[in-house]
C-alpha cells in the first residue's frame, strides 16, 4: 500500500494532496486537514498519512502567514495574524472544494474537514455556514471563538500590551462563525472534539462547556467528545488513529 503526496498549488494556495497511489486520479471522499498556528502543511502529514491509507483524497493547505506564505514577523497586535489566518482559510475552502470538484475527483459529494488548534479551530467555524460538509474533526481547538478572543485581549491588557480599541469591531466577522452560538448547525453530523484537560494553550474547559451545553440536543446525537486525560498540547499517533478511524466509520460510502 504505497501512498502519494503530490505538491501542488490551487489558485495559489500551496497544498500537499495525499493519496494512495493506485487511487490518485480516481474519485475519492475528500477531506481537507488544517495545521496549527505557526505550524505548517507538512506538520500535519502524519496524520494525513493514516487518513490517506483509508482511502480518502486529503488536501493539506498552507495557511496565510505560514509555511509557503510566510512572508514576515507576526503583528505585534494580539489576534491579528492569528484571526487573519483563520479567515483566509474560511475564504479559501470554498476554492479548494471547487477545485476537486471541477476536477471530478470528490466522490458522492463527500466532503469532510478537520484540523488541529488553529485549524480545529477553521474547522468548527467552517461548520457553521457549509451545510456540504458530511463530517468535521475539531482537535484541541475550540467551538467558541469569541470566547477565545476575549480571553487573549483580556490577558494582553493585563500584561499592558497594545490593543487597538477597535479590535473587537475590526472582527465582528467572528460572531457569524461561532459554532457555540449557533449550535444548531451541527445538523446532526458527525463530528468529533478531542482535547486535552492539560492543554495549556487552548482551555480544555471551552470544549467541555459546549459539549455539556449541547449532548442533550437533537441535532448533536452523532456529536463525540474524546478526553485527552492528562494531555497537553499535543497529538500523539493513537489519537491520530481514533481520528483516521472516526473518519473512515463515518465518511466512507456503505
Amino acid at each position: 500500500m504505497k501512498i502519494t503526496t503530490r505538491h501542488r498549488y490551487v489558485k495559489k494556495i500551496p497544498v500537499l494532496e495525499v493519496v494512495l497511489e493506485e487511487d490518485r486520479n480516481a474519485p475519492l471522499p475528500l477531506i481537507i486537514y488544517y495545521h496549527g498556528w505557526q505550524s505548517s502543511k507538512e506538520l500535519v502529514l502524519t496524520q494525513a498519512r493514516k487518513l490517506a491509507e483509508k482511502g480518502f483524497r486529503v488536501v493539506l493547505p498552507d495557511a496565510m502567514n505560514h509555511g509557503e506564505r510566510r512572508t514576515g514577523p507576526i503583528s505585534p497586535i494580539p489576534s491579528v495574524t492569528f484571526w487573519a489566518s483563520i479567515q483566509y482559510n474560511i475564504f479559501e475552502f470554498s476554492q479548494l472544494i471547487h477545485y476537486f470538484e471541477a476536477h471530478e475527483l470528490i466522490k458522492d459529494d463527500l466532503i469532510g474537514v478537520g484540523g488541529v488548534s488553529m485549524g480545529g479551530m477553521t474547522a468548527s467555524c467552517l461548520l457553521t455556514q457549509h451545510p456540504e460538509i458530511k463530517v468535521g474533526a475539531c482537535i484541541m481547538g475550540t467551538p467558541s471563538p469569541l470566547k477565545y478572543l476575549e480571553r487573549v485581549l483580556k490577558n494582553a491588557k493585563e500584561m499592558s500590551i497594545f490593543i487597538p480599541q477597535d479590535v473587537p469591531l475590526l472582527l465582528v466577522w467572528i460572531a457569524n462563525y461561532d459554532l457555540s452560538i449557533f449550535p444548531e448547525k451541527l445538523a446532526n453530523r458527525p463530528v468529533l472534539f478531542w482535547h486535552g484537560t492539560e492543554d495549556e494553550k487552548i482551555p480544555y474547559e471551552d470544549v467541555d462547556d459546549f459539549f455539556t451545553e449541547i449532548e442533550n440536543e437533537p441535532y448533536s446525537d452523532n456529536t463525540e467528545f474524546l478526553i485527552g486525560q492528562g494531555e497537553g498540547h499535543l497529538v500523539n499517533g493513537v489519537t491520530m488513529d481514533t481520528i483516521a478511524t472516526f473518519f473512515e466509520r463515518e465518511l466512507k460510502p456503505n
